[in-house]
Parts: structure tokens; sequence; C-alpha cells
């Protein structure tokens, strides 16, 4: 896929980047174009073309919209130049639209370089494509004329894809016919040559590099060369389950140490120390000892508590938690304390 590139250059080099060595026998509408940083679909872009004589050798320099319009479009009917911005080279021998214009249709464009954007989520990043030595790309296209309801004709344009290559599958499956030399360039545009299906495969070569640039480019009126300026892009942040409760262990440990001693633990001494001090006979002693040691959530809640807060000594419970009010001496009749109990205390 190819929906937006680079095309900066002068009308008067755009001959000499298409292989073109002999000027052009005329050119259309070259007043239109508009150099661009960020072209989209539905922009004007100079396009090199054979002339319309099957014999001819010349070639003609046209101001073309970017976005095809097939010449059967009705002539009321309001132009769509992002409903056919592309080609698909396995398709369009097949398809109406594209088929009729193989034999005197095809044409070429120059641009510096296109964006294409990687997916990641819901976050789209854009790369800037381009041959390493800044040298213009070469992109085989088809063209077509239409007439709207007022008599005015229109002359567009498509791009022809190909699958990817090897080096940007990582990046998109579709890439634009890049045709790389002289040769190829020759071989598409000639109309006596039935071996143009031969220059439709992916551009393999490795003088075609990349880089990320601002998402602001999405924005088809972003445009300068801030476009074009590669910028670093972060790495995407360990979010999981496992690292929040890391941090959380980390911050308690750091700026809560009151909270050191687990829940459980914590109501265990107490209760044990209650049943030292205010209890006299053996037997409610024994009584209290064996409450304890029934204590019913102790497994439950020290599972949890090894997966999110750190296991501290006896010696750190006693310095992270200062000497506790002596609360009433507990009788027989007392209930057994529990969590809920505990905390409400708090």
């Amino acid at each position: 896929m190819c929906g937006r590139a680079r095309c900066t250059l002068r009308a008067d080099d755009v001959p000499r980047a298409c292989h073109r060595s002999v000027p052009p026998t005329r050119t259309l509408h070259m007043d239109w174009y508009r150099p661009s940083y960020n072209v989209s679909p539905g922009s004007h872009m100079p396009v090199v073309r054979r002339e319309d004589a099957s014999d001819s050798e010349g070639y003609v320099l046209h101001c073309m919209k970017w976005g095809l319009i097939p010449s059967f479009t009705k002539k009321t009917e309001k132009p769509d130049h992002y409903k056919m911005f592309n080609a698909r080279s396995e398709s369009i021998d097949e398809k109406a639209s594209f088929r009729r214009l193989l034999p005197k249709g095809r044409c070429i464009v120059a641009v510096e370089g296109f964006y294409e954007w990687k997916k990641d989520g819901s976050r789209k990043q854009p790369y800037y494509i381009h041959f390493k030595d800044g040298r213009p790309l070469v992109f085989a296209a088809l063209y077509d004329s239409w007439q709207n309801s007022e008599g005015e004709t229109l002359y567009t344009f498509t791009i022809v894809t190909t699958s990817s290559s090897s080096a940007l599958q990582w990046l998109h499956d579709r890439m634009p016919i890049i045709l790389g030399g002289k040769d190829s360039i020759d071989t598409w545009l000639s109309s006596s040559d039935s071996r143009f299906k031969s220059v439709l495969r992916p551009y393999e070569e490795s003088d075609l590099v990349w880089y990320p640039v601002t998402p602001a480019m999405g924005k088809p009126s972003f445009d300068g060369p801030e476009c074009i300026k590669e910028i670093q892009v972060k790495a995407e942040r360990n979010t999981s389950i496992s690292m929040f409760f890391s941090r959380k262990g980390t911050e308690s440990e750091d700026t809560k140490p009151e909270q050191k001693i687990s829940c459980h633990e914590l109501v265990k001494t107490e209760h044990t120390k209650d049943l030292n001090e205010g209890t006299k006979t053996e037997g409610d002693n024994d009584k209290k000892s064996q409450n304890v040691i029934k204590f019913p959530i102790k497994r439950e809640y020290e599972d949890f508590s090894a997966d999110s807060k750190p296991v501290v000594t006896n010696s750190d419970q006693m310095s992270a938690n200062p000497a506790k009010k002596k609360e009433k001496v507990n009788t027989a009749d007392d209930k057994q304390p529990t969590l809920f109990s505990y905390f409400g205390k708090r």
C-alpha cells in the first residue's frame, strides 16, 4: 500500500529522475503542481506518460490528480480519489477499471520517498522509506481521463502495488512497484513490449532504507521538512500485573515501614500478648493458645501476602510497630478476634 509520499522535486528534475535523456515533447498542467513533503490522494503530482500516438517514442510530462477516476464513472458523480489510489498488481488484468488501461495507460511517478504505518494495537507509527543515496524512487502507475457534467476533463492516476519485500514485511504487507533502473522503466512504458508484467515484483535491493517520523504527518495538512525528520520511538512500558505488585511492594517498603507486618501476624502477636499478660489460669491459657493455632485465615492470607508484600523477621516486626496501648484482659466468654475486628480497631 502507498497512501502518502514526499514529492518536492522541481518540475525540471522529473524527466531526469525518470531516466529520460531528452526533453518531453510537451507538458500539460504543470502549473497545478505544488511540491510537498506530505502528498496524499487528491493532490496534483507530475506524471511521465507516453505520447498518445502509438508509434511515437516521445513522452509527456503531465500533472495529474492522485486517485483514479475511471472514464466510465457517471458524469454527475462526485470524484472519490481515495477509492482507487492503489491498484494491486496481482489483479490489474482482471478488474475492468485497470485491465483496459494496460495497453496504453501505463505511466510512471517520481517521488523522493513514501510513508508507511506500523500498527501496534490502537497506535500507529509512521516510517519514511527512501533510497540510501537520496535518488528519487520511480513508481509504476496507470492513468485515465474522466469528463464531468460541465465538460471538464480530469486526468487521474493510481500507483501499482505488490507484496512487500522480505525486508519490509515487518512494517506492512504491501508496497509500491519500484522501477529500479532505466531498463525496467522502459519495459513498463513501452507500448510494444509485452513483458511489462516482469517488472511487477517487490523491490529487494538493500539500498532501500527507512526510519520513524512524527505521527503528526498523519494529517494531510501537516507539511514541511518536519515530516521527514527522524524521531526516537519510545519503548513500550511493562505494565503487567506482576510489575504492578512489584512496584507496590517497593513503595510499601520505602514509605510505609509500619505496614511490613502482615495483618495476620499482627493479630496473632497482639492476641498472644493479651493471653500471656491478662490470663491467670492454665486452663484459660490453653484455651486461648488453641484458638490462636486454629486461626481460620492463616494459610489463605499468607499465600496472598507472600505475593504482594515482602516477608520480614520477628525483630523487624517489633521495631516497625511501636508499643500499643494494652487492651482489656480477655475472658473465657470473649469471642475469638477476626481480621475484620482487627481492621475495625485501626
